[in-house]
């Protein structure tokens, strides 16, 4: 059981990684509306990470308008989700 946990808990960790990474990439972006570079794996990357940032993108506004805080709301969510399914399997 602890191989599966710590799969889970691994593939987590990666995830929220790669959206600090879409993160730095967005800082040096000048076109907000276009990948700062293109490139197969920044798209990759986009792809990846898009189905759990943009539904958060249409609940939550960016802050003055150009602040878009989604990505810290999503690892904060990604967080609290790994520790539900880690509680839940330890107690199976």
């Amino acid at each position: 059981m602890s191989t599966i946990i710590n799969i889970i808990s691994w593939v987590f960790q990666v995830y929220e990684f790669l959206i600090l990474i879409r993160v730095l990439l967005s800082w040096i972006n000048v076109n907000p509306y276009r990948p700062a570079i293109d490139h197969p794996l920044v798209r990759i990357l986009y792809r990846i990470t898009d189905p759990v940032l943009e539904p958060l993108r249409r609940i939550i506004p960016p802050i003055g308008g150009a602040i878009d805080i989604s990505p810290v709301v999503a690892l904060l969510l990604l967080e609290v989700l790994r520790q539900i399914v880690i509680r839940v399997l330890l107690g199976l």
